[in-house]
């Protein structure tokens, strides 16, 4: 069960009469169904379908609390405002005012004493964020890494890809349709009704295809990837028919090792057709034939 301090993450709150129906108008959960007991991850597009942000929501009495990627901080907010016109609704960005802990596990946590855990699955597994005031942050942090390790960035970045998870502006980003990256079973509610971008993920859900989605890979001869590959159908891409141009299947987006078993992995986004699990590809530079690394498309989370 490790500790995730997720502090510089960005957080918005908004208050206002009308702040559920709005927020329910723009992501792609049911904002109604929020509450003070969990995080709920949902998805803010464009009005054609694609990633503006992925978020994280919980609800007070009266307020809805979001949280997101720290890149996002101007982006976000903006993107929300540009859609309040005659809604009560404050907009505010608290990200100074508050510190963010995530811990994994079935359970919640017992400490602090008196603390309101909510459940969030950020890492693919069940968790428990708590949300407090920032001047208890190092306190809070030193009484949770008495029990629980402390996984910091590094561990955390390697923890997700070895999870399979998204993240903003690694797999995430403005060219993404969620669907693609295998956020529909946790971040979006097809029955709850309008809201932007809805009519793209709808079809999408209608015809049960993409043109893409988000893979697990792995390094066939244990060579270390990384996210300036580019991935090629492997019957072309080893050089087969020197004359033929290797087809382009996809793209590399974060790489790591796996300390439990030394494999080498990455996460990336590969055409429908060359999707399978067990699918063999050819990873390397666009520039860089002779590099070729071979890699088999593999089940998330990486076992």
């Amino acid at each position: 069960m490790p500790l995730f301090d997720l502090s510089d993450r960005l957080k918005l709150r908004l208050t206002g009469n009308d702040r559920v129906r709005f927020l329910n108008g723009q992501v792609t959960n049911d904002v109604r169904k929020a509450n003070a007991n969990l995080s709920m991850a949902a998805c803010v597009l464009s009005a054609k379908g694609k990633m503006d942000a992925l978020i994280f929501i919980g609800a007070g009495p009266d307020e809805l609390f979001v949280d997101a990627d720290a890149e996002l901080k101007a982006a976000l907010a903006a993107r929300l405002e540009r859609y309040l016109i005659a809604d009560e609704v404050t907009l505010e960005d608290v990200t100074e005012q508050f510190a963010l802990f995530h811990v994994t596990g079935e359970s919640a946590p017992t400490l602090p004493n008196e603390a309101r855990w909510r459940r969030g699955k950020r890492f693919g597994a069940a968790g428990w964020d708590l949300v407090v005031p920032a001047a208890e942050r190092e306190s809070v942090r030193q009484l949770l890494a008495a029990q629980y390790p402390i996984c910091d960035p590094e561990c955390a970045e390697q923890f997700r890809i070895e999870q399979g998870i998204p993240r903003w502006g690694r797999e995430l980003t403005g060219q993404i349709i969620p669907v693609e990256a295998g956020l529909e079973g946790g971040a979006i509610d097809y029955a709850k009704g309008c809201y932007i971008g809805q009519e793209v993920i709808s079809r999408m859900k209608i015809s049960g295809q993409t043109n893409k989605r988000l893979c697990g890979l792995v390094s066939v001869d244990g060579l270390p990837l990384s996210p300036v590959m580019r991935l090629y159908a492997a019957d072309v891409a080893g050089g087969a028919d020197p004359g033929r141009k290797a087809k382009d299947v996809g793209w590399i987006t974060s790489a790591t090792r796996m300390e439990s078993s030394g494999k080498e992995v990455a996460l990336g986004f590969v055409k429908r057709g060359s999707n399978e699990i067990g699918t063999r590809l050819s990873a390397r530079k666009a520039d860089d034939a002779a590099g070729a690394v071979a890699v088999e498309v593999a089940e998330l989370p990486f076992r």
